[in-house]
């Protein structure tokens, strides 16, 4: 075989502009053992595709699914639902709890400002008793 004109037909493979016996001319040429170094690279590539082509597959194809998967699929979801639930009303609980205590707090401060103003009020009102008794005395 002329080898420009195998490398004139590799060149042609690798643009996939090769037809059929020409891809056929290559494979034999780089099957049969005596390649140039040059296109030593191409000869690995080659052999793979024979050796490839004689593999088959052994093992059984199973064409229909499962039907448990389904059930743990849709086990799976409801499960899901329910603790999505679960965790919603558990965190409503959790926010009541703390807006009763954030309100607890507001009216507790609420009432302690209110009870100093009341103090303060109380020991006005202790002087005022303070002043009338004096002025009783005084009167007396």
């Amino acid at each position: 075989m002329e080898l420009a004109n195998i490398e004139k037909l590799v060149e042609k493979y690798l643009n996939a502009a090769t037809t059929l016996p020409e891809e056929t001319t290559l494979k034999n040429y780089f099957t049969e053992g005596s390649v140039a170094p040059h296109l030593q690279q191409y000869a690995y590539m080659f052999n793979y595709f024979a050796i490839a082509k004689d593999e088959t597959y052994t093992k059984s194809i199973q064409l229909e699914p499962k039907k448990s998967k389904k059930r743990n699929f849709k086990w799976l979801s409801v499960a899901a639902s329910v603790m999505l639930l679960f965790s919603v009303f558990i965190g409503k609980q959790e926010y009541e709890r703390h807006q009763a205590k954030k309100q607890f707090e507001q009216i507790s401060k609420g009432l302690r400002l209110l009870s100093s103003n009341l103090k303060k009020g109380e020991k006005a009102v202790t002087n005022l008793y303070t002043y009338e008794d004096t002025v009783k005395k005084i009167l007396k």
